[in-house]
């Protein structure tokens, strides 16, 4: 079983989601520069919890599950 993420990072990351839609990809390396430059997290650990949290995201959308 997995880590469930905090309430932190999944505000943070749906905030980000809702405000920038097309920023965002499924890549997650492209996540995770984009989380960097809108933002001012400065933890790397913190940084790629959000980028992977959007990468969810974005795929969730894609698949129909999340409006």
């Amino acid at each position: 079983m997995g880590k469930i993420r905090q309430g932190f990072i999944k505000r943070v990351a749906r905030e980000l989601f809702n405000k920038y839609p097309n920023e965002f990809t499924r890549d997650f390396e492209h996540n995770k520069k984009k989380v960097q430059e809108l933002t001012n997290v400065t933890s790397k650990k913190i940084r790629n919890r959000i980028a992977g949290y959007i990468t969810k995201l974005v795929r969730m959308k894609e698949e129909g599950k999340i409006l």
